[in-house]
């Protein structure tokens, strides 16, 4: 009797994801369509600050090795890829300010620099992969690619460098505006950052519309307004003391 071998599988371990590949730009190559771009942005979510969008065209002959979605590697390798690829790549980086945010909504605005990005390249690609759903407005052909930073090797690429640029830009704006933190959480709505907010009010670069920014800048006008109320009274209870 051949007895079944039993298989222990441990549902804590997680499935490693394949890194990206060059597959879908090598495809291009073969068909004669160079060059190609991979473009992605980073800072749809924090409540202050850009969103920064890259372009990024590889240089097939000399690609960066360990080039990953910029989520899975750590701020020290986002580094050090950053430097490569814009020592072997041809990039372009695009900002939609707080302000343009506000106007079009995080989505046309992220697109729009995503577009700016794209044709801000020394040579205009043939072909662009876009990271999501959307496609963006360009001469060229536009490939959405859903996940695609961790699928297409130019998106990896795209996300190393919008990350690595906005938050480079975070810690001199942290500089500029103090107080709330930016060089540690990049503008995001962790804890600290909602104390700061509800203590300073908003900031020049916080996006108006979110709304933890909302409700903490009605807050600071209830404050405003309560204090102004008791400087009244005050003066009131003053002057009849007085009389």
């Amino acid at each position: 009797m051949i007895r079944a071998k039993s298989v222990s599988i441990n549902p804590k371990k997680k499935a490693v994801a394949a890194p990206p590949t060059f597959a879908r730009e090598q495809a291009l190559i073969r068909r004669g369509i160079w060059p190609a771009a991979g473009c992605d942005e980073a800072g749809r979510g924090p409540l202050a600050g850009p969103v920064v969008a890259a372009a990024v065209v590889l240089d097939p002959e000399r690609i960066p090795e360990g080039l990953d979605d910029s989520k899975r590697l750590t701020a020290a390798r986002r580094e050090e890829l950053f430097e490569e690829i814009c020592a072997t790549a041809s990039c372009a980086v695009a900002f939609a300010s707080p302000a343009r945010i506000d106007r079009d909504n995080i989505l046309r605005a992220s697109l729009w620099a995503l577009a700016r990005a794209v044709h801000a390249l020394p040579e205009m690609p043939r072909h662009v992969f876009v990271d999501g759903r959307d496609r963006i407005e360009a001469s060229c052909d536009c490939e959405a690619v859903i996940g695609g930073d961790g699928l297409v090797l130019s998106i990896a690429a795209a996300s190393i460098v919008a990350k690595v640029s906005r938050d480079r830009l975070m810690t001199r704006l942290a500089r500029d505006c103090p107080g709330y933190g930016f060089e540690m959480h990049k503008g995001y709505g962790v804890p600290a950052h909602l104390d700061a907010l509800r203590r300073l009010g908003p900031s020049v670069h916080h996006r108006r519309f979110f709304a933890p920014v909302m409700a903490a800048a009605e807050l600071r006008r209830t404050i405003v307004t309560d204090g102004d109320l008791q400087v009244e009274q005050t003066v009131v209870t003053i002057d009849a003391a007085a009389g």
